[in-house]
């Protein structure tokens, strides 16, 4: 992933975002660009610096 697909997430935005299945906060994880729910055990991706909150859209996170 180039410097130019990693982009900062707004922390005004991560403190309003919540996982749309558990309603938890999300942690933020830069190095793979994904907005991680562990209630859920779901990681959204984000894309050109938009967060893609679809559970369909999301990867499992492996135990």
């Amino acid at each position: 992933m180039s410097d130019a697909e990693t982009r900062e997430i707004d922390p005004k935005l991560l403190e309003i975002l919540v996982c749309p299945v558990t309603r938890e906060t999300l942690h933020f994880d830069r190095e793979a660009n994904e907005l991680i729910s562990k209630g859920a055990g779901l990681a959204y991706p984000v894309r050109d610096g938009i967060p893609i909150m679809l559970p369909d859209e999301a990867r499992r996170l492996e135990d």
